[in-house]
């Protein structure tokens, strides 16, 4: 069997894949803005179109000081939030000072069977402070199996006087073979003040 080469000069020639190679696109499906929300609730094109969902946040801003930003799935379009949970979550920090850092379980914002809305990301409200990150939701629309989620989330949160950076890591399942088709975001006290939340499917 031959093996084929390539140098930097071909490679940079190249401008469109082949034909016979495919790979997987993102679709902007919906794009909601927060305006003194109090939530953000996605009810529509969560179906069988796509077997993998992701919603991007950005620079989400909290109405009032240290809250969870949160998520929770709907079997029922949006008319309950209450899908059982089993979830992990873990973070790593680090203070502006550099007085104190850690990477560690946060068993207590894990979730055990519970249809309680998910922590996913922490935030304070001064001005300049906010959260981004990204949920994955896997073939939601499956009668079969349990509903996959994870999410990576980054914030600027006060401790104190002290300004800290935290990366926020939760998995887990919506423990339920009943199709998902909503999922609602919001912060555990108080409004989304600003920010963006996308929709998009993947192919």
């Amino acid at each position: 069997m031959a093996l084929n080469y390539a140098n930097n000069q071909s490679l940079s020639a190249i401008t469109a894949l082949p034909a016979a190679i495919t790979g997987g696109a993102m679709t902007l499906l919906s794009t909601q803005t927060a305006s003194s929300s109090s939530t953000i609730s996605f009810t529509s094109n969560i179906d069988s179109t796509y077997k993998e969902y992701i919603f991007k946040w950005i620079n989400c801003h909290p109405a009032t000081n240290g809250v969870q930003f949160q998520m929770n799935l709907s079997t029922d379009t949006g008319s309950n939030y209450n899908v059982t949970k089993t979830s992990s979550v873990f973070d790593a920090y680090n203070y502006e000072n550099d007085s104190n850092n850690a990477l560690q379980y946060l068993s207590s914002y894990d979730l055990a069977q519970s249809t309680a809305f998910q922590m996913i990301d922490f935030c304070s409200n001064d001005n300049d402070q906010s959260s981004c990150g990204t949920l994955h939701l896997f073939d939601p629309s499956s009668t079969t199996f349990v509903k996959h989620f994870f999410s990576t989330a980054q914030d600027a949160w006060l401790d104190g006087a002290n300004g800290v950076t935290q990366n926020i890591f939760v998995a887990g399942y919506g423990n339920t073979t009943s199709a998902v088709d909503a999922v609602q975001f919001k912060f555990s006290s108080g409004n989304i003040d600003s920010g963006v939340i996308k929709l998009y499917g993947i192919s």
